[in-house]
């Protein structure tokens, strides 16, 4: 699983921009996950836009989570859910979904090991700097705490919240599998440029 460039849709920094042609522009830039996060709309909707962003990232080749919502990730068959702690317990969608990529919202040590222990297939790890996307995620938790979830854990850590290009490189060093971006690509004038750019300096701090 490639969790280099993990992008989150987020329709409030998408300047009233269709999400299908986002994603297919961040897609176009390089992004190695999409992950739809919407909170609003009925579920019939949701699964519409479900099922076409799946044909989307599978013909792509890029993994295509849902956010919160186990029961649409099955219908539109996507590779995985991301639940958070005021989401179906961990357990509980392990037991529904034995096959189902599950990440797991997390910012401290001992939430990440409990939620490998219960069965998260990656973690989400944030925020790390201040950000507008999610204003109820509380203070950052800045890269030392990042660096010693990854260090407590097997599974895979991706760092979200507040990562611009500029602070790729030292998030990176902190030894996680990827970056998490919403509104640095989502919310910029050109989506596929901004996936290029994040997806060209992954490539250069790591040496590929």
């Amino acid at each position: 699983m490639d969790y280099s460039l993990y992008f989150v849709t987020d329709w409030k920094t998408q300047k009233g921009r269709d999400t299908l042609w986002v994603v297919q522009e961040a897609i176009a830039g390089g992004v190695t996950v999409v992950q739809l996060r919407k909170k609003e709309g009925s579920t019939r909707l949701l699964v519409e836009e479900s099922r076409k962003i799946r044909k989307i990232t599978r013909e792509a080749k890029v993994l295509f989570i849902v956010n919160d919502r186990l029961d649409v990730a099955l219908a539109c068959d996507a590779d995985g859910v991301h639940l958070g702690e005021e989401d179906l317990p961990l357990s509980l969608a392990r037991k529904i979904a034995p096959r189902l990529l599950i990440g797991y919202s997390c910012d401290t040590v001992e939430e990440a090991q409990k939620a490998e222990k219960l069965g998260a297939s990656y973690l989400g790890v944030g925020s790390v700097y201040p950000t507008s996307t999610k204003p109820d995620a509380g203070e950052p938790i800045g890269l030392e705490r990042l660096k010693a979830v990854v260090a407590s854990v097997s599974i895979p850590v991706v760092a979200i919240g507040g990562i611009d290009l500029s602070r790729v490189e030292d998030v990176l060093k902190t030894g996680v599998a990827g970056v998490a971006v919403a509104s640095a690509i989502g919310g910029a004038s050109s989506p596929r440029a901004a996936a290029f750019s994040f997806r060209q300096k992954i490539r250069q701090v790591r040496g590929e």
